[in-house]
């Protein structure tokens, strides 16, 4: 399955709200696996990100949709990276080599 590194921030509702922040990473979960998506981990980073989360989904549609329902209660914002593993990558170079 295709995996997904989505880099966010807290908006300042999110960090008023930071003790809520484990829980709200255990609702995104269960609803990234009834879109079809999966959430590998959540980091809570330091530096120019907040949370890193590491997400799978059979495709682009059901990524962008469960990370446009994590957007949508307001407590981030988000940067989404399409990540390929080392078989994709190899069969990409394949491709461009011909």
């Amino acid at each position: 399955m295709p995996t997904y590194i989505t880099l966010m921030n807290w908006t300042d509702q999110g960090v008023r709200e930071y003790k809520d922040t484990a829980k709200r990473a255990e609702t995104f979960g269960a609803a990234a696996q009834k879109m079809g998506a999966k959430l590998l981990n959540i980091y809570w980073t330091v530096g120019p990100y907040d949370l890193v989360a590491v997400v799978e989904a059979p495709d682009d549609e059901t990524a962008t949709a469960a990370l446009l329902h994590l957007g949508g209660a307001g407590n981030i914002r988000s940067t989404t990276l399409r990540a390929f593993d080392r078989g994709e990558m190899e069969r990409i170079i394949t491709k461009a080599t011909g």
